[in-house]
């Protein structure tokens, strides 16, 4: 219990809906836990998590047992922590502990299990439906993953959906690590099904199922079934700082708005270690930040993650054409925020997932012990240095310039933290056969080349504004490659509107988050005066 609930000795408002919802399941969910002594602190943790979830319903019951019990050996348990859930109906291992972002998929696990409905969409459902063979999915995560809980959200509704044909182990890379790199995994979220690699990386649910059930990754899904349209008043394209705000004030102008995001919720915002000094907030971790956004958003706006816009069509009125639906509406914001830059060199994309990395929160842990290289001299780059000199990775900083770009109080702490940094050099070249086994650098004073002997590459040099939509509908951008907009935001398209990091200028949590409360207010006044059609009129 918390210290408020052992003084009050009542439970708080999280923990009261989540028995709630526990409560109302319909079946009962035998938990099954495997330890083993020589991992004490896991256990310990393992017994914890577990034990808690248990003691908020009856239906739920936990079971302990060590790895000479002859359950292990009939559920083929070798290596622990290992948790079942329900095995008698469904085939779900967890080798690690659900802590972290992976608390959120337990619960989900849970009331699955509970309820035995898998909530899959009927797209989804046609696909696992056409299994007519065995999936072993092997699922690689980590608790420090913002990415992570999607992608085992979305095997578990496989397995759950599919129990007589879809089994599922997830696989925590901090606690078995040596399992991870036998499977060459560097970066998670990674699946495997049937010892081949299906995904790299979080995806919509839709794409999981496509790239399950025909054993290799999928880019593009096509419904077999016509989308279900929905008529609105504004589209917001992204569901970051800057459209999870406008979401906010296009619905308190009176708006019917929605927000549509096709990767992760929160943007950059969602890897991002720890924020310091968003307004109200010294410091408050990246994903902590974004729940607090959605779920404030959530109240005032539907929000559709994992669908990317696949297409724009001019109006009136205007059509945005999702993975899974068809909208159309009056009005859209592009949102769409940036994505990393590249260093473009050789060996750059054919390693990547395969030390090569552009996310330290998600792929740090696989390389403690290890020695790896940061590429980058600003803040995001330091934070994540520090962030992989935490996690116990032996961390060398790469940057091209004669001194570091970022804030004085984090140059200040790699140095206290003993970061060792090379200046005015480049990475020239990544090389290696399976995975990253070296760098070359190169000097930009003298032009030397060297080679250092690494086992991972992260590169932290910034972000490109993700304009490919605003392109194909024949926005203009900038000299720079952003969206060009007036001071209303509106884009050379008429109907089109920016927001956020694909605009350029400061590219700041607050400031996004300001330019999508103005973009929202902006097209509330529009579409009650249109200026596209009083410049039609003239």
């Amino acid at each position: 219990m918390t210290e408020k609930q052992q003084q009050t000795g009542q439970p708080d408002q999280a923990e009261a809906r989540l028995a709630a919802a526990f409560a109302a399941m319909q079946h009962a969910i035998p938990l099954l836990l495997f330890t083993d002594p020589a991992q004490a602190s896991f256990t310990t943790t393992a017994r914890q998590v577990l034990g808690y979830v248990a003691g908020l319903s009856p239906k739920i019951t936990l079971q302990e047992y060590g790895l000479d019990h002859t359950l292990a050996q009939k559920w083929r348990i070798d290596r622990t922590p290992a948790m079942l859930f329900d095995p008698e109906h469904c085939h779900i291992r967890w080798f690690g502990v659900p802590m972290g972002e992976e608390g959120r998929v337990l619960v989900e696990l849970l009331l699955m299990l509970g309820s035995r409905v898998s909530g899959i969409s009927e797209s989804s459902r046609q696909v696992l439906d056409q299994l007519d063979t065995p999936r072993q999915i092997k699922l690689f995560i980590s608790p420090t993953c913002p990415y992570c809980p999607q992608q085992a959200v979305n095997a578990i509704k496989a397995a759950t959906a599919r129990p007589d044909l879809v089994s599922l182990e997830i696989i925590d890379i901090q606690i078995h690590q040596e399992l991870a790199e036998s499977y060459g995994v560097h970066s998670v979220p990674q699946a495997l099904a049937n010892e081949k690699l299906i995904a790299m990386g979080a995806q919509s649910e839709e794409l999981f199922m496509a790239s399950l059930a025909k054993l290799e990754q999928q880019t593009v899904f096509i419904p077999e079934s016509d989308a279900k349209e929905i008529d609105t008043d504004l589209v917001i394209v992204g569901g970051g700082p800057a459209g999870l705000t406008a979401g906010i004030y296009a619905a308190r102008a009176g708006l019917r708005a929605v927000v549509v995001e096709g990767g992760l919720l929160g943007g950059q915002v969602a890897f991002t270690p720890i924020v310091e000094n968003y307004p109200g907030f010294t410091q408050v971790g990246g994903k902590t930040l974004v729940d607090i956004m959605v779920t404030h958003a959530l109240e005032y706006v539907p929000i559709f993650p994992g669908e990317p816009v696949m297409e724009i069509q001019a109006g009136p009125p205007i059509m945005v054409i999702t993975s899974r639906r068809y909208f159309t509406t009056r009005a859209v914001l592009l949102a769409t925020g940036a994505i990393h830059k590249k260093l473009a060199v050789p060996g750059e994309d054919r390693l990547a997932g395969r030390g090569v990395s552009y996310c330290a929160t998600c792929d740090g842990p696989l390389f403690k012990g290890k020695k790896v290289v940061l590429v980058g001299g600003g803040n995001a780059a330091l934070t994540e240095a520090l962030y992989l000199r935490n996690v116990g990775v032996d961390v060398t900083l790469i940057h091209r310039q004669a001194a570091f770009r970022a804030q004085e109080h984090l140059v200040q702490n790699i140095t206290a933290n003993g970061i060792p940094a090379l200046f005015n050099t480049v990475v020239a070249e990544i090389r290696g056969q399976e995975k990253v086994a070296e760098v070359v650098l190169q000097s930009t004073v003298t032009g030397e080349s060297t080679t250092l002997a690494v086992d991972g590459v992260f590169i932290a040099i910034g972000y490109a504004p993700a304009v490919d939509l605003a392109k194909k509908i024949g926005a203009e951008l900038t000299a720079d490659g952003y969206i060009k907009r007036d001071p209303k935001h509106r884009t050379t398209v008429p109907g089109v509107y920016s927001a956020g990091d694909v605009e350029g200028g400061y590219k700041q949590i607050v400031t996004a988050a300001g330019q999508g409360a103005e973009a929202a207010l902006a097209i509330f006044e529009d579409l009650i005066h249109p200026y596209w059609q009083t410049t039609a009129d003239q």
